[in-house]
């Protein structure tokens, strides 16, 4: 049972991870990120390459080119700790790792690292992260709709995401704020989004009233109070004894104070 499990679910995730590879921006994106690897470790791509390894071997990595890829896996493994989608993984290790294979291309030439930088430009301004296409029961809001709409019926409440196209944690949020709108939506309850990305005013004009509908004034004022109550709170005991420690007096009739 406890191999079948795990059966069970890869064949299940089979579906999905056809649409994840049909999806020429993951494929590409892997393919950037390895290609430093590639380079280094494909016996005719490596060839004639510049090394600094005692044995002259260009096929394999030197130490400093270790040290990098070390880094990267230490700065990936911080930046997942707080990642809560798979894509959020992924972005994180796509980003790293081609900044990480700039510098090592540089590093070995020059030419090369230049070209690769060419590439990522390119893939950046045509390859575009997947947005989200699945099941939702969100109404889309440009900058005119969006007030009449939250005016008409004083009864009904609006959970509405500004998000911009562009922002990787703005895709990975996308199922979890889909998900949530298929459970919760009803008619007193409804989702919405406004893509700041097309109506930047939008997000300016609202921002007062995030203030106001979570009282954030309020909030910020009351958790200053209490900081202050408990700063205050850890003191007076320190003050008590010290009161009680100037109070004490010594055998002779002096007191501590005195001393």
């Amino acid at each position: 049972m406890a191999v079948l499990a795990p059966l069970l679910a890869l064949f299940y995730a089979v579906p999905g991870l056809c649409r994840w590879l049909a999806r020429p921006y993951y494929p590409l994106s892997a393919l950037l990120s390895a290609a430093f690897l590639l380079v280094r470790k494909l016996p005719p791509l490596c060839q004639g390459l510049p090394t600094q390894r005692e044995d002259g071997n260009p096929c394999d990595f030197d130490w400093r080119e270790v040290e990098i890829l070390m880094f990267l896996s230490a700065i990936v493994m911080m930046k997942n700790r707080r990642s809560i989608t798979v894509d959020q993984h992924l972005g994180n290790i796509f980003m790293f790792s081609k900044v990480a294979n700039a510098i090592l291309f540089f590093r070995l030439d020059v030419r090369m690292g230049l070209l690769y930088l060419t590439l990522c430009i390119v893939f950046l301004m045509t390859c575009k992260p997947p947005l989200y296409l699945g099941p939702e029961y969100i109404k889309y809001f440009s900058d005119k709709t969006i007030h009449e709409e939250l005016e008409r019926d004083k009864r009904v409440t609006w959970i509405v995401e500004f998000f911009a196209n562009w922002s990787n944690e703005c895709q990975s949020f996308a199922p979890i704020y889909a998900d949530l709108s298929l459970k919760y939506n009803c008619k007193g309850l409804n989702f919405g989004k406004v893509d700041v990305g097309r109506y930047p005013d939008v997000s300016t004009r609202y921002k007062e009233n995030v203030i106001r509908e979570f009282s954030l004034n309020e909030l910020y004022q009351k958790a200053k109070k209490l900081s202050k109550q408990r700063d205050e709170g850890q003191k007076e005991p320190l003050e008590q004894q010290d009161l009680l420690a100037a109070s004490t007096e010594l055998p002779n009739g002096e007191s501590k104070k005195d001393k």
